[in-house]
């Protein structure tokens, strides 16, 4: 392959392509430059009307009942449904019908990007608001037996919603711009957008999105309203069942797995094999493990994945020091009184003074809740906002490679950091490892947003603020609905509302209490190893990189260990798919994106309305 096709093959994706591209290599930071000029020029869509009041409005709406869902299905089974994709498909929806029922006020239709912003202000409130009220604030409650003051639990919610939507400012700039991590969630969100809005030439395209996503609506109706087949079959024998070998009939995994890639699906594969199915039998032989399942396997293996994810993020990061630190250059701005001339690009995308005023605000407001609240003093406060920058670059690169977001594994992880630093303090353990994997778990969330918007060409300070605007939507939404939901403690726990990640983070709240040296020996092994291993593949991708395909994907084989077999599996199929399709059937490939989204987008809406359906009339 020429240089000249090395650089164009550069541009083709993540909807950037250049017209002529550079006669010479590129050095990597001439590179990152030059994909900014070119998606200024070609994918930017600046003055096309975006962040409106009727779409925030729309976004506010559909956010909070969004919210409400997933805390619902939190509460139920630990996980959290995507709200973009649903999102977009509601709002073009809701839109269409007010304009053929009032169309004297309704007398528009909303632009691609104004449901782009609308989108945004709902993935905020959605993701922002719920992800600690189902875990830590929980375990709060199963612990200490009480709910927390409505107004300290509102505040908290907002405060950590703020450094949630800010600390995604930095992640953004290196993952999305300069490294385009796939997220495919995102990738599936745009498409789906695309396909609302498509004209004349993509009418393929968007034939092939409605027919899977009404396939997979149907299927989600099938399994999860009537019951007439289960979620997950022992097709492998019921003794591998008990380890989570299994087949899952969802196939949201299925076509996450088409989209993020071959070499990170395989991964993900081998090191559920390695952990299920080779590890955890031993494990359960001499003791490691002493519950089977899910959540009794996880116990241990989750220390072995989230070592490997969180030693890998920071070893990506520190061989890209500079080019990351370039994206804080800026910063130096808030404290000089030259004005210096901004670049075109740094005219569009969010500002670093927005990240640091952000982190100062959120901050101060979850310290000063902390050492109210919790009598948790300020410095350990301050040094959790500073851990949830380096967690957030895990959790994003999680987020990025496979769709799947790992703020229950990247929880433990701080609260055994935050048990060694303050031994016997369960809330000090919880608290403090809330405030670190919310950030980093929202911020992860929200870059999939970002990825839609980065491939539509929407203006990145006008989703920031729609952004924004969704925090206080969904914690309008979602504190008092906790407080109906879960009106005293007994409800968790119970049959309706197990609470399982809540549930996880008791257990280990209970366990670091009386200090780290509680962890059975293989886990503080396995740790190690896992430290060794998210340093080790990093360094041979950048010293082998012509081999890198043939080298497993730090980030599959550390998520591997942290979700249950069937997930890795469907994943790994729904990669071999595409795989097959590329090598034998090249004409179905521009089929891939639509079809995978299509199925995302069918079981979510189904699953949203069958919750709503449960919700309103008790089942």
């Amino acid at each position: 392959m020429t240089e000249e096709n090395k650089n164009k093959n550069f541009y083709a994706g993540n909807g950037v392509s250049a017209k002529v591209a550079p006669k010479r290599p590129l050095t990597l930071e001439e590179q990152y430059e030059e994909d900014d000029r070119q998606w200024l020029k070609n994918v930017y869509q600046g003055d096309v009307k975006q962040l409106t009041v009727r779409a925030v409005v729309m976004g506010m709406i559909i956010g909070g009942l969004m919210s409400l869902t997933n805390l619902y299905i939190g509460l139920k089974t630990g996980w959290g449904l995507g709200v973009t994709i649903t999102a977009c498909v509601l709002s073009f929806s809701i839109w269409k019908l007010l304009r053929v029922i009032f169309p004297k006020i309704f007398k528009t239709d909303m632009t691609l990007l104004e449901n782009n912003s609308m989108k945004s202000t709902a993935s905020s409130a959605g993701y922002t608001t719920g992800g600690t009220m189902v875990s830590a604030i929980a375990a709060y409650i199963l612990i200490t037996g009480q709910h927390l003051n409505f107004w300290v639990l509102t505040a908290w919610t907002v405060f950590l919603g703020i450094a949630g939507v800010v600390m995604a400012i930095p992640m953004k700039k290196q993952m999305i711009n300069m490294e385009k991590l796939p997220f495919p969630s995102g990738t599936a969100t745009a498409e789906t957008l695309k396909s609302l809005y498509a004209g004349e030439e993509s009418k393929k395209q968007t034939r092939t999105l409605l027919g899977f996503a009404l396939g997979g609506a149907v299927l989600t109706v099938i399994r999860d309203f009537f019951e007439w087949i289960k979620y997950t079959y022992a097709v492998f024998g019921e003794k591998l069942a008990e380890y989570t070998v299994s087949m899952e009939t969802s196939l949201i995994m299925v076509a996450a797995g088409g989209i993020m890639g071959w070499r990170t699906a395989w991964s993900i594969l081998f090191g559920a094999i390695l952990n299920y199915i080779v590890l955890a039998p031993y494990m359960v032989k001499i003791g490691a493990i002493t519950e089977l399942g899910y959540r009794g396997i996880s116990s241990w293996s989750l220390w072995f994945g989230a070592s490997v994810m969180v030693s890998a993020g920071f070893t990506s990061f520190l061989m890209q020091w500079k080019v990351a630190l370039k994206a804080f250059a800026s910063l130096k701005d808030l404290f000089s009184r030259k004005k210096r001339e901004l670049s075109e690009i740094e005219k569009v995308e969010v500002p670093m003074s927005w990240f640091f005023w952000g982190i100062v605000v959120g901050g101060t407001g979850i310290a000063l809740i902390m050492l109210f609240a919790f009598d948790i003093p300020v410095w350990v406060s301050v040094l959790a906002v500073i851990l949830s920058f380096f967690l957030s670059i895990v959790a994003c690169r999680a987020t990025g490679e496979t769709d799947t977001t790992p703020v229950g594994a990247l929880g433990q992880v701080t609260q055994a950091f935050y048990g060694m630093l303050r031994p016997g303090s369960k809330v000090t353990t919880l608290m403090t490892a809330s405030i670190t994997s919310g950030i980093a778990g929202s911020s992860a969330d929200l870059l999939t947003d970002l990825k839609t918007g980065y491939i539509l060409g929407a203006n990145p300070r006008k989703m920031f603020l729609a952004q924004f605007l969704g925090i206080f939507a969904g914690t309008a939404v979602i504190v008092p609905a906790f407080y109906l939901i879960v009106p005293t403690p007994d409800v968790l726990g119970s049959d309706y509302f197990p609470a399982p990640a809540a549930q996880v983070w008791s257990r280990v709240a209970d366990l670091l209490a009386q200090g780290f040296s509680t962890l059975h020996s293989t886990a503080k092994i396995a740790m190690l190893i896992g430290v060794a291993v998210g340093v080790i593949i990093p360094l041979l991708e950048k010293w082998f990189p012509k081999a890198a395909k043939y080298i497993p994907s730090s980030m599959g084989i550390g998520l591997s260990f942290v979700i249950p077999f069937w997930n890795s599996l469907s994943m790994f199929l729904g990669a071999l798919i595409v795989l097959i399709i590329e090598h034998k059937k090249k004409s179905l490939e521009e089929y891939i994106v639509p079809a995978a989204s299509g199925i995302i987008a069918g079981e979510s809406l189904a699953g949203v309305f069958i919750i709503l359906l449960s919700t309103v009339f008790g089942g």
